[in-house]
């Protein structure tokens, strides 16, 4: 059996080296180990952004009410484990080393077939299928997509229900540049007879999942006319014909948050039939309680930690920052990768006091890639200490991979 950190370099030794996820390949191994994916009920999340913070949330409803929930998003932000979790706890190393384990043999003879070896993601997938039936066995599984939705290695799953969080211009190179083709991969997530929750998307997206769940017999839940939320003085209310909760308030900042918590709250709704314990209390609880690291983060009073990574991300940063902290002056600092749209994030940032950077990661733009326009900044850790002696609202933004090193930083500092 290898140690922890060989099972690690194993994992990552699969990378994608410009392949896309295949079906046979995934198909052939999960019927090797006895297909784990329908071992337990799951949750298929998909959409531009706000899949982890509504995996997150959803996570904390089920987990209050009782239940053994499973998550299994990405990227990570301080350690590999936390892509696969259970009640928020991320993956043991040693059970991560047992469950590689169990797969190691069949990717060594699927090497040998002409389907050729798994990519690094289609791996995650398996392993956290294998987890949640066979090492920790859950009571629900919360599994986000990784890019897109119909030929996501996550789309072998049949979910009870589908959440499409939102529509936005993210990952043109693989979704396509129009709203109704990144909309098309979405709304492959939609199942036969199985419900879809929609957040509030673009009408050229709308009709695209109208479509494809009439098609398909999908009942169709859209925020905005079927649930709805309305702020009050002390936090907002749900409502909707299946129910309506006054007086809610959230751990996580931004506005858009409470969309994702609506998405949340009509989903443990609708499944309330099959999760009887699913009350009031859990909801409300659950809410209140749920952590996502790096999005709309306070890690210190003056140091916001937000992985706005498309220019949907950035106006929501932008809208967080008006709602949550209207009258303190603010610094912030973005870098982001090369394959994304900087000019545009960046024009969104403009009459902020905007810093750029770069940081040790392969895809990372670098300072040469950005304006001169902006100010260019080294070496993040001399902009963050410029924090210690100043009332000043620090944000750190861009890549979420970025966000992951500043974060690890923070708090090794903080150790």
């Amino acid at each position: 059996m290898l140690n922890y950190q060989e099972t690690l370099q194993a994992i990552h030794s699969h990378k994608a080296y410009g392949r896309r996820p295949d079906f046979r390949r995934l198909n052939w191994i999960l019927d090797k180990l006895g297909r784990p994916q329908a071992g337990f009920p799951s949750l298929h999340i998909v959409g531009t952004n706000g899949k982890g913070s509504t995996t997150a949330l959803l996570q904390a409803v089920f987990s209050q009410a009782g239940y053994k929930t499973g998550t299994f998003t990405s990227p990570f932000i301080t350690r590999f484990n936390e892509r696969i979790a259970v009640d928020g706890q991320p993956i043991s190393d040693q059970d991560l080393v047992k469950t590689f384990d169990l797969v190691r043999p069949w990717l060594v003879k699927l090497a040998e077939t002409e389907l050729g070896t798994l990519t690094e993601f289609e791996l995650v997938t398996v392993l956290a299928f294998l987890y949640f039936e066979c090492i920790q066995p859950v009571d629900m599984a919360i599994i986000e997509a990784g890019v897109g939705g119909r030929f996501d290695s996550t789309n072998i799953i049949i979910p009870l229900a589908a959440i499409c969080t939102s529509i936005g211009y993210d990952h043109l190179d693989t979704l396509g540049n129009r709203l109704e083709d990144i909309a098309w991969h979405k709304a492959g997530a939609i199942k036969s007879g199985r419900p879809i929750i929609l957040g509030p998307v673009p009408q050229q997206a709308q009709i695209v999942f109208e479509n494809e769940a009439k098609r398909l017999q999908a009942p169709l839940y859209q925020a905005g006319r079927d649930f709805w939320i309305e702020d009050t003085s002390n936090g907002f209310d749900f409502k909707g014909p299946l129910g309506s909760l006054q007086h809610l308030s959230l751990s996580l900042l931004g506005s858009h948050q409470k969309n994702n918590a609506a998405l949340a709250i009509e989903t443990s709704l609708l499944l309330q039939k099959n999760f009887p314990k699913i009350d009031e209390a859990a909801i409300r609880t659950g809410l209140q309680s749920a952590f996502w690291p790096g999005r709309g983060e306070l890690i210190k009073p003056n140091i916001l930690l937000d992985g706005a990574h498309n220019p949907q991300g950035i106006q929501a940063l932008i809208n967080l920052l008006k709602t949550d902290f209207p009258n303190r002056s603010k610094q912030l600092l973005f870098a982001g990768l090369k394959r994304k749209n900087l000019s545009e994030m960046l024009a969104l940032l403009e009459g902020l006091e905007l810093s750029v950077t770069t940081f040790a990661f392969p895809e990372a733009a670098d300072l040469a890639d950005y304006p001169e326009t902006h100010s260019k900044v080294a070496d993040f850790r001399e902009w963050l200490d410029k924090a210690k002696d100043s009332d000043d609202l620090f944000i750190v933004t861009g890549s979420l991979y970025f966000i992951a090193e500043v974060r690890r930083y923070l708090l090794d500092q903080k150790n």
